[in-house]
C-alpha cells in the first residue's frame, strides 16, 4: 500500500475511534454548538443574525479543537502506549502524524459545517465568499493545530493537557478578539491582541463572511501561516513517543521558545507595520440621531422641492462622523481600490442599472434607495467596500437629479431618517450585498449620515474638501 493510502486509511481509523469516545463527540460538536446558541442569544437584536460574529464563533472552534481535542487525543494515546506501538511499524512514522492532524482538520470542518447549518436555521444569510472562507478556515486550523501539537509536547498527562489549554484558550476569548469584540476591549487590550493569532484567525474569517474575501487580509494569512509553521517545527522537534518519557528530562524542549517567539514576532509586525488600529465602542455602536445636526431654521418646508439653500445653514456639518473613521466612511480622492476591489465595484455598478429599486418614480423614496446601497455594507463593516462604494453612489446620484434638486432631495432624506420605506435594504442580493435582516434604526441611521455628508459635499462655499481628520 503505497503512502496517501496509508494516509487515508489511518485517517479512516482515527475518525472511527474518535466518533466512538463520547466526550470527544460531545467536546468537539456540542460545545461548538452551544456556543452559537449563546452567541445567537447575546447578539439576536443585530441587524443580520450571527453574521458579524460568525469569524468568531469558527474561530472558537478552531481554538476548542487545538487546545483541548487535538493534545487531549495525542497525550491519551502516548500514555497508553498507542504511539509506541506506532514506531515499531513498518509504516513511516509520518503517516500517522499525517493521519491524525488530517483527522483533526475533518472533526473541526465538520463541526464548523454543523455550527452553520444551526447559524442558518436562525436565519444567519450565505456568507459572501465561501471559498475565502474555507481558505481562512483552513489556515486558522493550520495554525492552531500547530500549537495544539506543542501542547501534546509539553504536557505529559491529560490533566496537564487541559490546565496549559485554559492557559491559552481564556486569555485568547478575553482579550484576544475572538469571544470579546476588538471594540468591547480597552485601548491596551486591542494592542495585546495583536500577539494573539487569533485576532487573525477572526480577521480573515470575518472578511469572507461579510467583507472582501482574501482582499485585504494578506497580514492576517501570514500570520497565521508563520505561527502554524513555527508550532508544527517546535512540536516535531520536542516529540516523544513513550508515555514514561517527561517534558523536563527532553533534550530540545527549548524548541517551545520558536512557538512562542512567533507569536512575539507577528504582533510586533503588526505594531511596526500599522496593522493594529484600536476602535471605539462608541464608535461602532453609536445610532446618530438628526437632532446631533441641528434642526431646521425656522420650519421644516412642506415638500423637498421646496428646500432652499438657507435651510442647510441650520445644520452642523462639523457633526458628521470623519471621512476616515468607522461610521460612514468615504475613501479619500486619492485612494484607489485594489484590483479585486475595483472589479466588485464594477459589477455592483453594472447591476445598478437594472436594479428597480434604484428606478422608483417617487424622487425622495429612490434616493434613500440608493443611500441604502451604502447603509448595508457600512452597518456590516465591510471595508475597503463600504469606503469606495460612496464615490459611485454620489456619482450616479449627480447624474440623475443634477445638483441643485439633489441637493434638496438629499436634505430632505436627512431630516426624516424614520421615513420612507426600507424594502430596498432586503433586495441587494442582485448587487451581489447581504440583505439586511434584523432592526433598521442602524441603517436609517447610516441612510441619513450618507445623506448629510453628500449634501456637504453640494454646498456652494465647498472645494470639494479632503477628509476630516479622526478627532
Amino acid at each position: 500500500m503505497n503512502a496517501p493510502s496509508l494516509v487515508l486509511a489511518q485517517t479512516g481509523l482515527s475518525l472511527k475511534l474518535n466518533f466512538r469516545n463520547r466526550m470527544a463527540v460531545i467536546y468537539g460538536y456540542l460545545f461548538p454548538l452551544i456556543f452559537l446558541v449563546a452567541f445567537w442569544a447575546f447578539w439576536r437584536n443585530d441587524e443580520v443574525p450571527l453574521a458579524l460574529h460568525l469569524g468568531q464563533l469558527l474561530t472558537v472552534t478552531v481554538l476548542g479543537g487545538a487546545c483541548f481535542g487535538l493534545p487531549t487525543t495525542l497525550v491519551s494515546e502516548r500514555e497508553r502506549g498507542v504511539w509506541r506501538r506506532y514506531a515499531i511499524t513498518p509504516a513511516p512514522v509520518w503517516v500517522f502524524v499525517a493521519s491524525l492532524l488530517a483527522a483533526r482538520y475533518v472533526l473541526l470542518l465538520t463541526a464548523a459545517l454543523l455550527q452553520m447549518a444551526l447559524g442558518f436555521a436562525f436565519g444567519m444569510p450565505m456568507p459572501l465568499h465561501p471559498a475565502a472562507l474555507l481558505l481562512a478556515f483552513s489556515a486558522a486550523a493550520f495554525a492552531f493545530i500547530g500549537f495544539g501539537l506543542v501542547i501534546a509536547m509539553l504536557a505529559d498527562t491529560v490533566p496537564a493537557v487541559q490546565a496549559l489549554g485554559q492557559c491559552i484558550f481564556l486569555p485568547m476569548l478575553m482579550v484576544g478578539g475572538v469571544a470579546v469584540p476588538l471594540s468591547s476591549l480597552p485601548d491596551w487590550a486591542q494592542h495585546l491582541s495583536a500577539f494573539f493569532p487569533g485576532r487573525y484567525a477572526v480577521e480573515a474569517m470575518q472578511a469572507a463572511v461579510t467583507g472582501n474575501g482574501l482582499a485585504g487580509t494578506g497580514f492576517a494569512f501570514a500570520a497565521l501561516l508563520a505561527i502554524g509553521v513555527a508550532g508544527g517545527l517546535a512540536a516535531g522537534r520536542m516529540f516523544r513517543w513513550d508515555g514514561g518519557e517527561r517534558f523536563r528530562a527532553q533534550p530540545g524542549k527549548w524548541w517551545l521558545l520558536l512557538a512562542v517567539g512567533m507569536w512575539v514576532a507577528v504582533g510586533a509586525a503588526a505594531e511596526w507595520r500599522g496593522q493594529v488600529r484600536t476602535i471605539s465602542a462608541a464608535d461602532s455602536e453609536a445610532v446618530p440621531q438628526v437632532s446631533d445636526f441641528g434642526a431646521p431654521a425656522v420650519s421644516m418646508p412642506p415638500s423637498w422641492d421646496a428646500v432652499t439653500p438657507a435651510d442647510f445653514a441650520a445644520i452642523a456639518f462639523d457633526r458628521l462622523p470623519p471621512d476616515n473613521g468607522i461610521v460612514a466612511p468615504i475613501a479619500a480622492a486619492d485612494d484607489r481600490p485594489d484590483v479585486m476591489m475595483a472589479d466588485q465595484i464594477a459589477r455592483i455598478d453594472e447591476a445598478l442599472d437594472h436594479w428597480p429599486p434604484g428606478m422608483v418614480a417617487d424622487p425622495v423614496q429612490r434616493v434613500r434607495n440608493w443611500l441604502a446601497v451604502l447603509a448595508v455594507p457600512d452597518v456590516l463593516q465591510m471595508d475597503p467596500l463600504e469606503r469606495q462604494l460612496p464615490h459611485l453612489i454620489f456619482a450616479r446620484l449627480r447624474a440623475m437629479f443634477g445638483d441643485p434638486d439633489l441637493a434638496k432631495l438629499l436634505y430632505w432624506v436627512a431630516m426624516h431618517p424614520q421615513h420612507g420605506d426600507v424594502s430596498a435594504m432586503h433586495k441587494l442580493d442582485t448587487l451581489g450585498l447581504p440583505d439586511i435582516s434584523g432592526p433598521m434604526v442602524k441603517p436609517r441611521s447610516r441612510v441619513m449620515l450618507y445623506a448629510f455628508k453628500f449634501l456637504d459635499r453640494l454646498r456652494p462655499d465647498q472645494d470639494k474638501k479632503a477628509p476630516k481628520a479622526t478627532r
